[in-house]
Formats: structure tokens, C-alpha cells, sequence
């Protein structure tokens, strides 16, 4: 009985949070969209910087993770972690030290990332259509987008290398950002009438 009772009460409260949630993913989507038409703009810049990016999360992580492990040496697998931290450690210092060589193995493992990504974004999308029938088709697009993206780079390779990773991370931006756009805009559709259910 009580249970019956709450649930319009928790349907206008999901409805609020809808709303907010709403806005958030708009704002997010339009952002990943304009980072996208800036990193395809200039993408040499663009890849140096992701680059950097990613060789400093690494320099990071094992940094903290080898001062975590003298602070706390009886921590379990003590040894391992050592280690998966110095290596964490090592390939920071050596993509910021040769970005030009890591660009191109950066670019080879994202173009792997994304090939994987775009066969599950479609899969995904295609086999839950009807919990997504507003953005499902968006989100076969965006996974579409990173199949033939990575197809053109790898048919240009080695001669992409320098730009490609740009490209590809721009362009994923793009497509992404676009496919949470699009599922926000839906999801307005979906709030209003939970809300005008609830008066």
C-alpha cells in the first residue's frame, strides 16, 4: 500500500532530476563538440597535446603510486604494485621526453580503442533500440564514425601519424558529443509527461 502511494512521489522526484540532468548532458555534449572542431582544426597541435596529456597521467600515477608504496610497505603485493608503479613512472618520463615516438604509438593503441568501441557502440545501440528510439540511431552513427575513421588512418599510415591522433580524438569528441546532445534533447520528451503525470 505505502509502496503504491510513493510512487508518483518518486516519479516527480526522478522527473526533477531528470531535469537537471538534462541540462548537464546538453552543456556536456556542446562542449566535447566545440574541444572536437578545435582539436580537427589544428590536429598536429592537438595530438602533441594529447601527448602530453597522457604522458603526464602516467608520470602521476607512478609517482604517487611508488611514494604510496614506501608509505605503506606492508601493503599486499607490495611488490607488484612496485613495480606496475615504476612502470607506470617510466613510460611518463618516455612520452614526454619523445612525444614524436609516442604520438605514433598513442595514435596505434586508440586507433585499436576505437575500432573495439565502435563495434560495441553499434552492437549496444542497435540491440537496446527500444529503451534509446530517440538517440539509438545517433549512437550508431558516432560508432560507425569510429570505424571508417580508424579505416582512413590506418590505409594512410605511417604518413598519418603525425596528425592522426588529433583527428581521431577530435572527431570522437565530435560524434560523441553529438550523441549525448541528442539524447538530452530526448530525454525532454520523457520528463514532461512524467511530470504532468504527477499533478
Amino acid at each position: 500500500m505505502n509502496s503504491s502511494k510513493s510512487v508518483p512521489r518518486v516519479m516527480q522526484l526522478a522527473g526533477d532530476e531528470m531535469r537537471t540532468y538534462r541540462v548537464l548532458l546538453l552543456v556536456q555534449g556542446v562542449i566535447m563538440m566545440g574541444l572536437g572542431v578545435i582539436a580537427i582544426l589544428w590536429p598536429q597541435i592537438s595530438t602533441v597535446a594529447v601527448d602530453f596529456y597522457v604522458g603526464w597521467l602516467f608520470l602521476l600515477s607512478g609517482i604517487s603510486g611508488i611514494v604510496t608504496m614506501f608509505l605503506v610497505p606492508s601493503i599486499p603485493a607490495f611488490l607488484w604494485s612496485l613495480l606496475t608503479a615504476a612502470l607506470s613512472l617510466i613510460v611518463g618520463v618516455l612520452l614526454l621526453w619523445h612525444p614524436v615516438e609516442g604520438t605514433v604509438s598513442l595514435t596505434l593503441v586508440l586507433i585499436a580503442f576505437f575500432m573495439v568501441e565502435g563495434v560495441l557502440q553499434i552492437v549496444a545501440a542497435i540491440r537496446h533500440r527500444d529503451a534509446f528510439p530517440e538517440s539509438w540511431g545517433w549512437m550508431v552513427m558516432s560508432g560507425i564514425a569510429d570505424l571508417v575513421l580508424a579505416w582512413l588512418i590506418i590505409s594512410g599510415w605511417p604518413g598519418t601519424a603525425s596528425w592522426a591522433l588529433g583527428l581521431v580524438v577530435g572527431v570522437n569528441l565530435i560524434t560523441s558529443g553529438l550523441a549525448i546532445t541528442m539524447a538530452a534533447v530526448a530525454a525532454r520528451g520523457l520528463v514532461e509527461p512524467m511530470a504532468s503525470g504527477t499533478r
